[in-house]
Parts: C-alpha cells; structure tokens; sequence
C-alpha cells in the first residue's frame, strides 16, 4: 500500500464523519421557548431522580427542578440503599414542598442494575401522563419543563433525550467528556434516525429523557433493559423496536451537568458500560478502524511528513483539518474547551485505549462497578428472566 493511497484512504475516513457531523447540526436543534404560564389542559410532568449516595448533588438538583414555571408536575426521588444524607435530604424537600415525594427502593432483585431497577419502581409511582427520568447531578433551567412539555406535545416520538452542558473540571474530563457529541453527532445519521425507526438508529442521554408514560409502560420501560447500566443507547431501541418513534434535542441550554469528577471517575465512568456500547465484541473492532483511521492517522502521518511523498502530506493534512472541523465546530456550538478541540487526535486515542480496557477486564471476567455495585451484563442477561418487581 503506497503512502498517497493510505492518506487518501484516511482523508475519506475523516470526511465522512465530519460531513455527517455538520449535517447533523441542522436536525439536532434547541428546544423552542416555552409559553409563559402553565396552559389548561397541558399535561404535567412526573420528574424522576434515582438517587444512590446523591448527598452532594441531590439538593442542588431538586431546587433547580422547583424553580420550573409555566409546568405542572411532581418530582419523585427514589433512595436505592444510600448510606449518606440523602434521603434525609429528600424528606426535608418534601416537607417543605407538597411537589416533592421521596420513597425507598426495594431491595435489588436478581437479574437487574441499579439504575434500571429504580427508574422502573419510580415510573410505576408516577401520576403524570410525561415522565422526565433526571439523573441527580443534572441542573435544570427554569424553563426546561415547560420546554420538554411543549415539544413533546408537537412531537410523535414517544421517546425524546438531550445531552445536557457538560460541565468540566479536571484535564481529563475536558480531554474525553466532550467527545460525546462528536461520536453521536459524527456516526448518527439523524435525518435517517427520524425517518425510519430501525432500532439500530435509536440513541440517547441517560441523564435527560423525556418519555410518554403510556409508550413507556407499552414497551417495557426500563424493565426492559434491567441488565444494563447503559440506558443511553438501550432504552430508545427499545421502544424502537416496540413500533415507537423516538428523537433527539439539543439540551445545552435546557440542563447542565457535572458527568464525572477527576481522572479515576472519569476513566471509570466511561468503562462501566464500554462493553455494551463502542466496546461491544462486535463493535469495536470497525469502531476501532474508523476512529483511529479518520482521527488518529492524520496526526501520526502529518508526524512523519518529512518521509512521505508531498502528495500524501497534502492528503495527510486535509484529513486532519477534517478530523478538527467537527470538534472545533462543537467547541462553538456547546460551548466546550477550544483546548480539548485541539487536542482531538490524543483524546480519541485515550478513548480507544479506555474501551478496549474494559473489553478486556470482561473478558477476565472482572466486572466494573459503579456506586459499590458490581456490573456484569452477561451474567444478568443469563438470569433476566428474574420476575419484574
């Protein structure tokens, strides 16, 4: 293989998501603005947080949700076994706020992730006809139910998620968090996503969705996905593939939240569910092939310029300014780090190291945890015939 034929062949692996990426941008829209007042006969909100050991978020959480006007709803916080202050937390809310009800898991059945489990006992407590599932280190705007409401009432997916503002902190999470938007908005075909509803095409943010409650009990809800933590991508396939139409927002201005703090969480955090995701057996090997061909190649090519043909350069440099555009582009856009833009070719580079990590640890049959549980999706898929509690 010629060094031009293999810049060529980079360029192509970098323009396609780049292309794909800007196209997007066009389909992934902010939500409208929201009506002043709660209007008569709109239908209320049932907001749902799953809460383990959530004592530094959870207050800060529950007042940006009672600072929401122009909505009527309840909000529901669910203590899965927490060891902190944060039921204690909850029932001070809920003393104080009628709006606010706090209620206690049951134990974990087998067969199931925590978050599943908790998310399927708070949507059968619900009395709302919409149920907004809030993980507790997301922060609401003021108008983000009234936003919800209005756009799902104009919508016929019975399924919407948005990924909030990230907020980021350490090198780290400024180096890999922002990468989420690249992968969606870069292998995601979103015109396609709302055309079809091939559950293939179905993705989403488990930190913010928006979901009918009679579609969502239709399908199985979470019940549905109890062995797996990564309902991001699980649960809108699984309405998909129960004939429902599901959608994606632009959530920046909508919700804002603080995803992992430091290197280990961060590290962690994106393993715990690598396995069912990027790192799936079958999927990390063409994932592996188009990341580190279209964003990793072009930088090590450009490296060894002065031993390459001028012609390969040219291909070499014109596929990393293609790997760069899309992250710039969402540097602008979602207000993310210009550095960790520039720094695109390194962070998919850790990011690719990070899931084949995880792969491996499963195949040693090491599974991740996460808040003190341990999480292995084949040994819970083998006894997912558990009863539904």
């Amino acid at each position: 293989m010629s060094a031009e034929f293999l810049a060529r062949l980079v360029f192509i692996l970098a323009a396609v998501p780049a292309a794909l990426f800007l196209i997007n941008l066009a389909f992934y829209r902010r939500l409208p603005t929201a009506r002043a007042h709660a209007r008569t006969g709109a239908p209320a909100l049932s907001v749902l947080i799953p809460a383990r050991n959530e004592e530094a978020n959870l207050a800060v959480a529950l007042e940006a949700v009672l600072a929401n006007r122009g909505a009527e709803f309840e909000v529901i916080v669910l203590d899965d076994g927490s060891t902190d202050r944060t039921a204690a937390i909850a029932a001070d809310f809920a003393a104080r706020d009628s709006r606010v009800r706090l209620e206690t898991a049951p134990p974990l059945p087998a067969g199931w992730c925590g978050k599943p489990h908790a998310c399927w006992q708070l949507a059968r407590l619900a009395r709302h006809p919409l149920l907004v599932f809030l993980d507790a280190d997301v922060r609401l705007a003021p108008d983000a139910l009234a936003r919800l409401r209005d756009w799902m009432e104009t919508r016929d997916a019975a399924l919407g998620s948005g990924i909030p503002y990230q907020e980021l902190g350490t090198f780290t999470e400024r180096l890999l968090l922002p990468l989420i938007h690249f992968v969606l908005l870069g292998f995601l075909p979103l015109p396609a996503m709302r055309l079809w509803r091939w559950p293939a095409l179905g993705a989403g943010c488990g930190q913010l969705f928006v979901a009918r409650a009679a579609a969502y009990h239709a399908c199985g809800g979470h019940a549905g996905i109890r062995h797996t933590w990564h309902d991001g991508l699980k649960l809108p396939r699984l309405f998909r593939r129960a004939g429902f139409a599901t959608d994606l927002f632009d959530a920046t201005d909508l919700a804002r939240c603080r995803m992992y703090r430091g290197a280990v969480e961060t590290w962690r955090g994106l393993a715990k569910n690598a396995t069912e995701g990027l790192a799936a057996p079958g999927v990390i090997g063409p994932m592996t092939a188009l990341l580190a061909g279209g964003q990793v190649a072009p930088a090590v090519l450009l490296l060894a310029a002065p031993w390459l043909p001028a012609a390969a350069t040219g291909w070499a440099a014109a596929a990393l300014a293609c790997a760069w555009l899309p992250r710039l582009v969402a540097a602008w856009r979602f207000r993310q780090p210009w550095g960790s833009a520039l720094l695109h070719p390194l962070a998919v580079l850790v990011l690719l190291v990070n899931q084949w990590q995880a792969l491996f640890r499963a195949w040693r049959g090491r599974p991740a945890i996460w808040k003190d549980r341990p999480h292995d999706a084949a040994r819970l898929r083998s006894v997912g015939s558990a009863k539904v509690p």
